[in-house]
């Protein structure tokens, strides 16, 4: 119970990402007594799993070490959404993917689990031995419990990044239609006032505009507050 709490503050504090997830790694390495944690994300780009956080320091391999999905024992965990435990001689199963830059294939054993969350794949939990291991149930279980605590910390990130993104579309769209409406009543000012057409009275609010070197927006919120119109708020 402990334990679970533990995970639940950290989960649902207030701190970003990244935070969570380097504290989320500390539980794993108590928990599975490890020698090695590393957290590799999905990139949604394509589809690929990248390594993005570990207990060690690795500050010039975080992000240089990608794979395909099915490529060496985690891409495949990923790809099949399995656990894969392996013992002793992690580095000599078929599947096993050694990178010059990682130093995985000096240890025996290895824990990888998916992180899932509603269906999704948000990457891969690896905890790693130097010597053999034999991983308990109980073992197995609470690491697969951290993973989801850290995929649903993931997908609640996303989702808070994608509302931002939302945000700034809409507040930009609605920008623009102002824009777009404080410009089409500026113009038929000056077509009523200077006999212009549509096209010429926006080339003379363009050209000024390029002239003064003042927004277009500007200039013709200008133009209203001389007929004494309240520009649009």
């Amino acid at each position: 119970m402990a334990l679970s709490h533990r995970i639940s503050e950290i989960v649902n504090s207030s701190e970003g990402r990244d935070h969570i997830i380097q504290e989320l790694i500390r539980i794993a390495v108590e928990v599975a007594s490890c020698d090695a944690c590393l957290v590799y994300l999905s990139d949604p780009a394509d589809g690929d799993v990248v390594i993005k956080a570990s207990q060690l320091a690795h500050p010039d391999k975080i992000e240089y070490v990608r794979l395909k999905p099915g490529e060496g024992l985690t891409g495949w965990g990923a790809e099949h959404r399995e656990i894969v435990p392996l013992s002793r001689d992690a580095c000599s199963n078929s599947r096993f993917k050694q990178f010059a830059l990682l130093l995985e294939e000096k240890f025996q054993a290895l824990l990888s689990v998916p992180l899932i969350s509603r269906g999704e794949v948000m990457g891969v939990l690896n905890v790693h031995h130097r010597e053999p291991h034999e991983h308990t149930m109980d073992e197995i279980a609470l690491i697969t419990f951290v993973g989801q605590q850290m995929a649903s910390a993931i997908a609640l990130s996303q989702l808070a990044v994608e509302n931002a993104r939302l945000k700034a579309e809409t507040q930009e769209i609605k920008r623009r239609l102002e824009e777009r409406k404080v410009l089409e009543r500026a113009k038929g000012v000056l077509q009523e006032r200077f006999k212009l057409t549509e096209e010429q009275a926006y080339v003379r609010l363009r050209n000024e505009s390029r002239r003064s070197r003042r927004p277009i927006r500007e200039l013709a919120e200008a133009v209203l507050l001389v007929e004494g119109m309240a520009p649009l708020k």
